[in-house]
């Protein structure tokens, strides 16, 4: 198991801000010699915690401005169906997030498209088409005051 310690907290923040800083650069801020520092981000990259780094992307720039969330309720609250439902979701490429929740549906989608035309052809001839899906429900961004995923 990794330390959870102050230093390694920092090192986790700092990389969170800028995942492109060098390691001195890293190091100088945290207060450790390039190769404590070093060491430190590999054993966090061995253990797992840090999962990997990304590049964050101006969509509306790439053509993807349009977003929605998606609620999906399922007609069969069996493990088969689920599973059926996971299968074709993850081939599905405007499909960007897919959470399994509690409460009145079983899944949350983040969905990104070029457009609502664009979304309206996913949802007719993706989740339309699924024979699981029993419930759909759709929530546009009109605009994000906050979005800290990387």
């Amino acid at each position: 198991m990794i330390k959870n310690d102050n230093l390694n907290n920092r090192i986790l923040q700092e990389l969170s801000n800028n995942g492109r800083i060098s390691n001195t650069e890293l190091a100088d801020k945290i207060g450790l010699s390039p190769s404590a520092c070093l060491r430190r981000v590999q054993e966090l990259e061995n253990s797992g915690v840090i999962k990997g780094y990304r590049v964050i992307l101006d969509k509306e720039l790439l053509g993807h401005g349009f977003v929605a969330y998606v609620t999906v309720g399922l007609g069969e609250h069996t493990k088969s169906s689920q599973s059926a439902f996971e299968q074709a979701i993850i081939k599905a490429t405007e499909v960007k997030e897919c959470h399994n929740v509690t409460g009145s549906f079983e899944y949350i989608l983040r969905v990104e498209t070029q457009s609502l035309k664009t979304y309206k052809i996913f949802h007719t001839d993706v989740l339309g088409t699924l024979p699981q899906v029993s419930t759909i429900s759709t929530h546009m961004v009109m605009e994000s005051a906050k979005d800290d995923r990387a």
